[in-house]
């Protein structure tokens, strides 16, 4: 029988109390949710036990006996694992599967052990046979899915004989059938006696997946319990407190009809499809659609990330041709990717520099930057966005993942912009980051701005869409006007089952 305990842990980065006096276990076999709203303290305290932070004060104890972990190195070798939320920060893109799966043999120096390439490939299937996942040990990294990576770090992670696996929202960016396919694999890891230590602002999995629960706020323990003892409206009121527990739906304006940004026959070379939209003043426009619908392709070519055949769109009357990001960002274009830490921020720069940097031409005069109306800029977005954050030069990777997208936001908040492509926007943050995101794009429609909204989370399209497009196979097939669709309608229409070739 295996039992971790953190006990007393406490940490502060630059006098803000982050952790305070915390403790936290999981026992063998056993699947223990962490909960909380972005910058309870989570992703601190497992950063703690993973080995990338060092803890102010506390201890971390295995089977009663006090262990030192100062860095990842002494984490694995204590036996801990963990699949971070964005996998491909953990994965070498240009590598095979079978390279990055004993990665951690030639980083310990032991290389020897496969002397040839069968072998290696052989060793690489037994890993995964060892969680039962079969993928192509042979092509590269940069070819697998989300589901695949996550797999391949949790095939790695056992490997290394980790008998505590922390998993940080791992079905954020998964399908229905992946995501059943993930709880396998967690129950065949409890049958074996890992530990599993589950961060996930999904609270229905929570009820589904997990044995034990402990829920964190402003960096202290609220409550831990048995999961099948508490309801999850209770859970809910412990996460936010005296905070507000639902979305409130803002007052909103009619939208205009005059148009502010079309496209036609627009090719999306990822799909081999061709799209067509409008996109009015004030209005916001949802594209639905299913995990692998081509919601990021058409975000990334609207944007002149992806190139295309034929770039041109009209944007407030004008014409203009989008062959790159810059051309876009001078259209008055703007994107909030869905892999916000791969794409959307700089986590080693502060939040001032991130929040500054597409209109830094703004604060500059012959190539000197007036520092005091970047700060005032920055502090202006910070208010308004409610970034919990120490201060503007606080590097973002201290962050939250909630307060990292609304940096990611916040960057585009300037007089220049006129249309918002949100991809995914509100994948992996709580539902306190959720309602200030709700806000802000609300704020946004109300000032004229065009906002297209790219999700496969209906709900929200039916809290916050004026007009809902759905998305299959590259194509949209169907739209739904304010108050027309419901959650089962477009789903439907998303799997294919309804198709109207008016679509604009």
């Amino acid at each position: 029988m295996h039992m971790l305990e953190m006990r007393h842990i406490s940490k502060s980065f630059a006098g803000n109390t982050v952790l305070n006096d915390i403790s936290f276990s999981v026992q063998s076999g056993e699947v223990h949710a962490l909960l909380g709203v972005n910058g309870a303290g989570k992703s601190t305290l497992m950063k703690i036990l993973s080995g990338d932070y060092v803890k102010d004060r506390g201890d971390i104890s295995i089977n009663g006996e006090l262990v030192d972990i100062h860095d990842p190195h002494s984490a694995k070798k204590a036996g801990i694992g963990i699949v971070v939320q964005e996998v491909d920060t953990a994965l070498i893109p240009t590598l095979s599967v079978t390279e990055n799966l004993i990665l951690d043999d030639y980083v310990n120096q032991r290389r020897f052990t496969f002397n040839s390439w069968s072998a290696r490939k052989k060793r690489a299937r037994e890993m995964l046979a060892a969680i039962n996942v079969e993928i192509d040990v042979t092509k590269e990294i940069s070819e697998c899915t989300l589901s695949e990576k996550q797999m391949i770090l949790i095939a790695r992670a056992v490997a290394q004989q980790a008998h505590y696996l922390i998993l940080d929202e791992p079905t954020a960016p998964l399908s229905e059938q992946e995501r059943q396919k993930l709880f396998h694999v967690i129950n065949q890891l409890k049958e074996t006696g890992v530990s599993i230590i589950y961060i996930s602002h999904h609270l229905s999995e929570i009820k589904q997946i997990t044995d034990r629960l402990t829920i964190l706020r402003d960096g202290n323990v609220i409550v831990t319990e048995q999961t099948d003892n508490i309801e999850l409206g209770d859970i809910i009121h412990h996460m936010l407190g005296n905070q507000i527990t639902q979305l409130i739906k803002p007052i909103r304006r009619e939208t205009s009809s005059t148009p502010l940004f079309e496209v036609n026959d627009l090719f999306i070379p990822q799909t081999g499809t061709t799209i067509n939209l409008t996109v009015n003043e004030g209005e916001i426009v949802g594209i639905a659609g299913l995990l692998g619908a081509g919601k990021t392709e058409i975000a990334r070519t609207l944007f002149g990330s992806t190139p295309t055949s034929s770039p041109s769109c009209t944007v407030r009357g004008k014409k203009v041709s989008i062959s790159s990001s810059y051309e876009a960002i001078k259209a008055g274009l703007c994107l909030i990717p869905e892999e916000r830490r791969k794409e959307g921020i700089l986590v080693d720069s502060s939040v001032r520099e991130n929040l500054t940097l597409p209109s830094l031409q703004t604060f500059t005069s012959q190539f000197i930057v007036n520092r005091t109306k970047e700060e005032q800029f920055s502090e202006k977005q910070i208010n308004r966005l409610k970034i919990k954050t120490p201060n503007s030069t606080t590097q973002l990777r201290y962050l939250s993942g909630g307060n990292q997208q609304k940096v990611s936001i916040g960057k585009w908040l300037n007089e220049t912009s006129e249309v918002y492509l949100f991809d995914e926007p509100t994948k992996g943050i709580d539902i306190g980051a959720k309602k200030d995101v709700f806000k802000l794009v609300h704020e946004l429609a109300n000032e004229g701005k065009g906002i297209l909204y790219f999700t496969s989370e209906f709900e929200e399209l039916l809290e916050i869409a004026d007009r809902i497009l759905v998305l299959h196979h590259g194509e949209l097939i169907t739209s739904f006007a304010r108050g027309e669709a419901t959650h089962t309608s477009l789903m439907q229409a998303a799997s294919g089952g309804v198709i109207d070739e008016t679509i604009s």
